[in-house]
């Protein structure tokens, strides 16, 4: 049985952040810009609180089955929820996404590179 790669977005909104806590997001945002947002075991967290209280974090997981994205998807909304949780942060409307990257279709260039391999 083959490994399945796993991306799962978990989005959200900040909620009933005090100024403290506003401040410290703000004057981290760099470290956050959607523009290094990468899928990552850790989970990596983007944002841009100066224009909108939403947030996302982006997984990677893997498991040997189709079912266990439900499971990887369990396990990245506890993660985010937990990142949240311990830094003090309200939150709301948690939902999450996930795609399983052996389903998802090929674009021309990964067509033309998979026939070469073959």
């Amino acid at each position: 049985m083959s490994t399945r790669d796993f991306r799962i977005t978990v989005r959200g909104v900040f909620d009933g952040l005090d100024a403290e806590q506003r401040a410290e997001l703000l004057a981290r945002a760099a470290d956050h810009d959607v523009l290094r947002a990468a899928f990552t075991s850790e989970g990596q967290l983007t944002y841009d609180i100066a224009a909108r209280t939403a947030f996302t974090f982006r997984f990677a997981d893997s498991g040997e089955a189709e079912e266990d994205i439900l499971a990887a998807t369990a396990r990245a909304e506890a993660a985010a929820e937990q990142w949240l949780v311990e830094r003090g942060y309200g939150f709301r409307n948690l939902r999450s996404q996930a795609e399983d990257l052996s389903l998802a279709a090929l674009g021309k260039r990964r067509r033309r590179e998979a026939a070469k391999g073959l």
